[in-house]
């Protein structure tokens, strides 16, 4: 009775020791580290690779040290120029300190994904509704410089922002629309109104020229007789200019003398 309360005493422990070491080796990946404190205090980070744990004594908190992908839920923005519009994005950050993640906040995720909310709607806020459609690079860069300051002491880094989607309501699409048609008919107008000005001072050049050279005058005359002579559908009745009749009578003249 004795041997037998002896072995099970001592198969109890052997199966507590083995409970104790399985509990105690913790196994971290490349991107993981272990933020490990001694009795409620902060010790050291620890990982990757296999690390051992006093249970009961030490506690260990998982961080994950990959980028994170986290995407913003729409928001309403009222733009500078007082148009509402909806508007999401997507965040990427990862934790550089491991220690501060876990001290500093409660729940970095929470944190992050709060903070980028307000953010994207306090810098949207800050710009026309025109900057949002045609500049939205730099308003990218503005969001993640606020959110990557603000972030720091999380030990987080934010790496990029991008807006997705900036979404108007059908009486602003329409709004857009008319006024871009109208640029287009101004820019039209501007074009036509540079191509009138070209071809007036070309043909104020040509007058000036023919009107230097007499007989540039006569050949750009007969030119044009040349070519009104080749439609043979109509008759033309045109006066005969004096300056290239006069040569003709003056040489009539002399025959006859």
């Amino acid at each position: 009775m004795f041997f037998n309360f002896d072995f099970n005493f001592w198969i109890g422990g052997l199966v507590l020791v083995v409970i104790l070491i399985a509990a105690s080796i913790k196994i971290l990946r490349e991107y993981e580290r272990g933020v490990v404190f001694l009795l409620g205090r902060f010790q050291r980070v620890k990982g990757p690779g296999i690390i051992i744990v006093i249970p009961g004594i030490q506690q260990i908190v998982r961080v994950d040290l990959r980028t994170i992908v986290l995407d913003v839920p729409t928001q309403d923005v009222i733009s500078r120029d007082n148009v509402s519009v909806k508007v999401n994005a997507v965040v990427y950050f990862r934790v550089v300190d491991p220690q501060l993640s876990i001290i500093q906040v409660m729940n970095f995720m929470d944190a992050t994904s709060q903070l980028a909310q307000t953010t994207l709607r306090s810098v949207l806020g800050k710009h026309e509704l025109d900057e949002m459609l045609s500049e939205r690079d730099k308003l990218n860069t503005d969001i993640q410089s606020v959110l990557d300051q603000q972030t720091d002491a999380w030990g987080i880094k934010v790496s990029n922002v991008e807006i997705k989607h900036v979404d108007l309501n059908e009486s602003m699409v329409r709004a857009i629309a008319q006024q871009a048609e109208a640029e287009r008919a101004r820019r039209a107008k501007i074009i036509h109104a540079e191509g009138e000005q070209q071809a007036s001072e070309k043909l104020l050049e040509a007058a000036n020229m023919l009107s230097q050279r007499p007989e540039a005058m006569q050949l750009r005359y007969l030119q044009t007789l040349t070519q009104i002579a080749g439609d043979k559908s109509s008759t033309i009745v045109f006066p005969l200019p004096m300056d290239v009749l006069g040569p003709i009578l003056e040489a009539a003249k002399k025959l006859k003398g």
